[in-house]
C-alpha cells in the first residue's frame, strides 16, 4: 500500500473534522475510518499538530527546514 503523505494544512483540518465527528458520538474507530487513517496516525498529528492554528503549522514546517539546513551546514563544517 502506498504511503500517504498529508500537508500541515490537510493534517489540521481532517483533525478538526475528527474532533467534530468525536464530538458527535462517533467511536475513534469510525472517525479513522472516515479521515482515511489509522488510530496510530490521528494520535501522533494529535500529538505534533493538536490546538495548532493553520499559520502556526506552516510557520512550524519553515523552522523545521530552517533548523535542518542549519544542523546540515554545522555538520559540514566540523568535517572540515
Amino acid at each position: 500500500m502506498p504511503r500517504k503523505r498529508f500537508s500541515p494544512e490537510e493534517i489540521i483540518r481532517k483533525s478538526r473534522e475528527a474532533e467534530a465527528l468525536i464530538s458527535q458520538g462517533q467511536t475513534m474507530a469510525l472517525v479513522c475510518r472516515s479521515l482515511e487513517v489509522t488510530d496510530q496516525t490521528y494520535y501522533r498529528w494529535r500529538q505534533k499538530y493538536g490546538g495548532m492554528k493553520l499559520d502556526q503549522a506552516k510557520r512550524l514546517k519553515v523552522l523545521e527546514g530552517e533548523n535542518k539546513r542549519l544542523k546540515k551546514v554545522v555538520a559540514d563544517l566540523s568535517l572540515k
